[in-house]
């Protein structure tokens, strides 16, 4: 590590206040404390630093205590990707569900109460919700994550997502700008690529980004995507023509640009951390977005060192660095007054076990996202313990490995005795000596994007004809089984839903 700025000096300072890093642990660590006190307006927080809603309060607290306006950032989306819930699986259903549903006033209040929960626990910027519209069913990393394929679904579900979230004091940042939905590569591994003409992008990519700048979004997320028409040389978090030009000039957003985590390899193979962040605040970003990977104190020296250093050496514009942030400072002084605001208003909001007290609205949604099909052959209610078979696909980084997912926990809490395994191949010989005379419950994800979950799938149903199929990715593949249920998601209340669906005791 090489230090080159010593001292609190309004240029380091300001190189501090555009960072959003994360950390280890359920507390915060010195060296943590020790920046926000030096500058560090923000800090993100992932599932590592989160076991319950009273720790998050008091970790939360604790930041503030070193300073009372230090935004407090989350991944929560709810439904696929969550971090409040990381070891339990989200009580509210993600994007897809809700766009399944289509009803805007059911995804803004799902949004509301998961605001709510959100501001309760003193985390007041939330980098959600997903505006990308899923036109690429192969899309590894956002699926379920987006509203669906049609551009002016997204856009209402959108704007609803984001009224829900900062009518309660949290600010929403849509995201990934300016569309991740039309690609087949993970920007966590790779860098992905959309060459399609400038008519597309407009009529498809940016209706629910135009959409969100109308709503008032606070903040707008970057993606790691290279969109030749509009850049064909560098990737849109590090391109003046897209943050600049499109965003600010042509869209008049004036909020937050946060840009995606810095240390994905769309980015980061290429041009490394540190000089990725100097071109991303260079060509219009306000905020830089590491700590999923990254989270330790080194990290945050060594960018806070190349901005300072890219200003010295003129390759950063002072102005530029300044201006970045003043949005930085902006943003926390909005979330500041709606604190003061709102503190009585959600005071005893931190909730047990998921659904926050006097709502259930998650599963209310969860229950009205179910698409259930019946087969050729005649279905019964399941009515005792059967055999979940669960065909698992490796995770997305988004997603994660932590969060479970699927509806055998559920089944067995309404049909004790509940047995279950996980499959990661073609054969079924296993599958079905384990399942003996049980009946079937075969759970799968995204199976139209793994030929080897289809080829298993087909199997089990030509073996095992009253075999009950929930899909809980994307509801692409024709409906297999005796009864096809799908979820629009992996949710916890997903599964449960589905459960509910399996027993015949559905709401």
């Amino acid at each position: 590590m090489t230090t080159l700025v010593h001292g609190t000096d309004t240029l380091t300072r300001d190189a501090l206040t555009v960072l959003q890093p994360g950390f280890v642990g359920t507390t915060a660590p010195d060296w943590l404390l020790r920046r926000i006190g030096e500058g560090l307006s923000s800090v993100g927080l992932f599932g590592r630093n989160i076991v319950s809603p009273e720790q998050l309060t008091a970790l939360t607290a604790q930041l503030r205590a070193e300073r009372d306006d230090v935004l407090v950032a989350i991944d929560e989306e709810g439904g696929d990707v969550t971090r409040l819930e990381v070891k339990q699986g989200s009580s509210f259903p993600g994007n897809y569900a809700l766009g399944s549903v289509d009803d805007v006033e059911l995804t803004r209040a799902v949004a509301r109460e998961l605001g709510r929960r959100l501001a309760a626990c003193g985390v007041d910027l939330n980098w959600a919700p997903s505006a990308d519209v899923n036109s690429n069913a192969e899309n590894p990393v956002i699926g379920v994550r987006s509203f669906g394929p049609d551009p002016d679904l997204v856009a209402r579900h959108t704007v609803a997502y984001v009224d829900g979230l900062q009518g309660v004091g949290v600010a929403a940042c849509t995201k990934h700008f300016p569309g991740h939905g039309d690609t087949n590569v993970d920007s966590h591994d790779a860098l992905p690529r959309i060459d399609v003409d400038l008519a597309t992008l407009h009529a498809r990519e940016l209706v629910p980004f135009r959409a969100a700048v109308a709503a008032g979004t606070k903040a707008v997320m970057s993606a790691h995507i290279l969109l030749s028409a509009l850049d064909p040389h560098r990737p849109a978090t590090l391109s003046p023509q897209i943050l600049t030009g499109l965003l600010r000039q042509e869209l008049g957003f004036e909020g937050l640009i946060v840009t995606d985590g810095m240390e994905m390899q769309a980015v980061a193979a290429t041009y490394g951390i540190e000089r990725g962040s100097v071109l991303a605040i260079a060509a219009g970003a306000d905020a830089i977005c590491v700590g999923g990977g990254l989270c330790d104190e080194d990290t945050v020296l060594q960018l806070r060192d190349a901005l300072v250093t890219a200003v010295r050496t003129g390759e950063l514009p002072e102005e530029r660095l300044a201006d970045a942030a003043a949005r930085v400072r902006a943003l926390a002084a909005w979330t500041q007054a709606h604190r003061a605001r709102g503190a009585e208003s959600v005071s005893g909001a931190a909730v047990q076990e998921g659904t926050a007290p006097g709502t259930d609205i998650g599963l209310v949604a969860a229950r009205r996202a179910l698409k259930v099909t019946r087969g050729k052959q005649p279905h019964t209610p399941v009515s005792s313990a059967p055999y979940v078979a669960s065909f698992t696909p490796v995770a997305n980084f988004a997603v994660g490995d932590e969060t479970p997912w699927g509806i055998a926990a559920e089944l067995e809490r309404l049909l004790p005795g509940t047995e279950t395994g996980s499959y990661a191949d073609s054969s079924v010989d296993a599958l079905l000596a384990a399942a003996g005379e049980r009946r079937i419950v075969a759970v799968v994800r995204d199976v139209h994007r793994h030929a080897w979950m289809t080829e298993a799938l087909d199997a089990l149903v030509a073996a095992r004809p009253d075999t009950v199929v929930v899909e809980m990715g994307l509801n692409e593949a024709e409906p297999r089984g005796a009864l096809h249920i799908a979820t629009h998601g992996a949710a916890r209340v997903c599964g449960r839903a589905a459960a509910e669906a399996v027993v015949g005791t559905g709401a």
